[in-house]
């Protein structure tokens, strides 16, 4: 019996390659929205990081959001991600 394959995908700050159920996809909608999809089946563009607060910081101070969407995202977007991991934590 063929064994099922896992999907793979990138954290956009640790660049590493993780089991897509254990990361986070950060959308972004038509509307240029851009939020955490704890569902993973939003519409719109995704990227994905890591299930912490480390690689959320990381993503911030690198600006990761800005090259995996190709344009210039606004620092209060970052503290939103922020704000939206830590209210999921509590």
């Amino acid at each position: 019996m063929q064994e099922k394959r896992v999907p793979q995908r990138m954290c956009i700050a640790c660049k590493e390659m993780r089991p897509k159920k254990e990361l986070i996809r950060i959308v972004k909608s038509n509307n240029n929205e851009i939020r955490l999809d704890f569902t993973g089946k939003a519409n719109g563009r995704g990227a994905y990081i890591c299930n912490s607060l480390e690689c959320i910081e990381k993503c911030i101070k690198t600006h990761a959001l800005n090259r995996a969407f190709h344009e210039e995202v606004p620092m209060e977007v970052y503290e939103s991600l922020r704000n939206q991991y830590e209210k999921s934590k509590d």
